[in-house]
């Protein structure tokens, strides 16, 4: 627990922009509101290389938003049931089914089809909320912490300066 803690504050603090953290942390919640083993799960990893978003955000938003999606498995249940049933829909479900291409997807299935749904009417609002709350978070609490003497005194002690040498010395290799 405290390992995950701090490699959240190691994101958090990072000099990455906010809007590629909230991205990673967006497409990690479409990664774990779906069962593993489908061929969404293929187009989020590609997307993660592709787009240049934070790894370990992603990795850290799977594992935290795999907990929410245990816990509101029932909906996501009961939501694709909900879009799987409508009658309006089931000759476009009947049209796909009968594409071997969108069988490989899993979309009939229940927990498949509202994980995709919840996590899509969801991306877009916490994109910014989380980029609001990242930036609000280097901007007051992370400025208030490195004003601290406790910081400062860190920041100025000679272990500090030497873990920056060799952290630095580290990611140049």
């Amino acid at each position: 627990m405290i390992t995950l803690l701090a490699k959240l504050l190691k994101v958090l603090n990072a000099e990455t922009d906010p809007g590629q953290i909230s991205a990673a942390l967006c497409l990690a919640m479409f990664f774990a509101f779906m069962p593993l083993m489908t061929l969404q799960h293929l187009i989020l990893i590609f997307l993660v290389l592709v787009l240049r978003v934070n790894i370990t955000g992603f990795i850290l938003g799977w594992m935290v938003f795999s907990a929410v999606a245990f816990i509101i498995d029932p909906m996501l249940h009961a939501v694709g049931m909900a879009v799987l049933s409508a009658g309006a829909l089931e000759g476009l479900w009947s049209t796909l089914y009968d594409s071997g291409f969108w069988r490989l997807t899993g979309f009939n299935n229940t927990i498949v089809m509202g994980g995709f749904v919840i996590a899509l009417v969801l991306a877009v609002p916490l994109y910014f909320l989380f980029n609001f709350l990242i930036r609000r978070y280097r901007q007051y609490f992370l400025a208030w912490i490195q004003k601290t003497r406790l910081a400062q005194m860190v920041k100025g002690s000679r272990i500090f300066a030497a873990y920056q040498t060799v952290s630095g010395w580290r990611s140049s290799v």
